[in-house]
């Protein structure tokens, strides 16, 4: 196939928008990231109602209640990391709720670009038919660079090192999870993307299933080992 110039410069602007917005509500303050995530939350159950229709019909409303544990509840618990409601870290640094949620994107990013780099280059053994793409090679290999490279990017953020780690470590495997759950669902629902609100790159849904998942087993490492 064709290079595409024109589907290239797409989905690069489009993705240093996602970026550029995404970084200033992670860093400005708690209520850019308050006003970012609810954004997204809505954004994400929208289109998970409109998944549901395709799938289920008539009884889409019954079944779209599972959006408040799928969308909501991970959304919630990633706020509440954001502020640390009623943890007492044990990290030192000044804004520790700033970390968390950092280190959790930029282990999902790693995660995903490093795992398509390695499946792109040695990728053989198909991972699952909901996702033909996939494969272990890239997956295993993303989740140990994902791992490698947080140890180090951990401490350039003033987050414990083992902490880094551990957290990378669950956001790869989990969020790959999430990754497919939601795969499973647009074939279900016979659509290739949740959305098309980032023209190159899909909807709400595409770009945050793996939070979606990764969120809630973060925050239970956070309540049982970072205090």
């Amino acid at each position: 196939m064709a290079f595409n110039w024109q589907t290239f410069k797409t989905r690069t602007l489009t993705a240093v928008i996602f970026v550029v917005v995404m970084l200033t509500g992670l860093l400005w303050n708690k209520w850019s990231f308050l006003v970012l995530f609810t954004l997204i939350h809505f954004g994400c159950w929208y289109e998970f109602v409109g998944l549901m229709k395709k799938i289920h019909g008539s009884n889409y409303l019954l079944y779209s209640l599972l959006g408040l544990f799928y969308v909501t509840l991970p959304i919630g618990l990633l706020i509440a990391l954001r502020n640390l409601f009623g943890i007492d870290i044990r990290d030192n640094s000044s804004d520790p709720g700033k970390l968390i949620p950092l280190a959790l994107i930029f282990s999902l990013w790693i995660n995903d670009t490093m795992a398509y780099i390695v499946g792109s280059l040695i990728g053989k053994t198909q991972m699952s038919k909901v996702s033909p793409k996939k494969t272990w090679e890239g997956t295993i290999g993303g989740i140990i660079l994902c791992v490698i490279a947080m140890t180090f990017i951990g401490q350039l953020i003033s987050l414990n090192r083992i902490d880094s780690m551990f957290i990378a470590l669950i956001c790869s495997i989990v969020g790959t999870l999430g990754d497919l759950l939601e795969s499973k669902l647009k074939r279900l629902a016979g659509v290739k993307d949740s959305g098309h609100i980032m023209p190159g790159h899909g909807g709400f849904l595409d770009r945050f299933d793996s939070l979606l998942i990764a969120a809630p087993f973060v925050w239970l490492y956070v309540y049982f080992f970072m205090q």
